[in-house]
């Protein structure tokens, strides 16, 4: 074989075993619309059932990938549920900080405003995105994440989740 060949081959393989990592790696990324399809099917679930427990568990179907679905309350204006951090449940949401140590909700009244105007009327289920720094899933450091909110017709809770880009 000659070296022009044997280069070849060598390229062809590295390219070939970058795109199966990739692939794989993306497998247990959640996608952007991943992550609004299914904080729109939890919003749906939320109206209909009521039931903010489910949304507390590990093993459920509100966590897949790389992502989870928690919920805030908007009367009580605290976390209702997060099924990775049990310790944010029933915390006042503008007392949760984010890994650089901003507030995620420095106004929650005015957060819970915008995120139902946006789940109602002309905008119906367009819901609101909002970015800070969290860690992954396991991690400790934080990173950019990009989580999407959306309103429980009918109920006092918003559903949120997000990606990690």
């Amino acid at each position: 074989m000659s070296d022009t060949r044997k280069i070849f081959a060598c390229v062809t393989v590295a390219l070939l075993y970058a795109a199966l990592c990739t692939v794989a790696i993306g497998q247990d990324q959640a996608t952007v619309q991943e992550v609004v399809a299914k904080v729109k099917e939890a919003a749906g679930t939320l109206s209909k059932t009521g039931d903010v427990a489910q949304f507390n568990h590990k093993q459920s179907p509100w966590v897949w990938k790389d992502t989870y679905i928690f919920v805030e309350d908007c009367d009580k204006k605290v976390m209702a549920a997060h099924p990775l951090r049990p310790d944010l449940v029933g915390k006042d949401l503008s007392s949760i900080k984010d890994a650089k140590g901003e507030s995620l909700y420095p106004d929650p009244e005015g957060f819970c405003k915008r995120v139902r105007e946006r789940s109602s009327g002309i905008w119906h289920s367009a819901g609101l995105w909002s970015g800070y720094w969290w860690p992954k899933p396991g991690e400790t450091v934080g990173s950019r994440k990009l989580t999407y909110h959306l309103s429980a017709e009918g109920t006092p809770y918003l559903v949120s989740s997000g990606v990690i880009p």
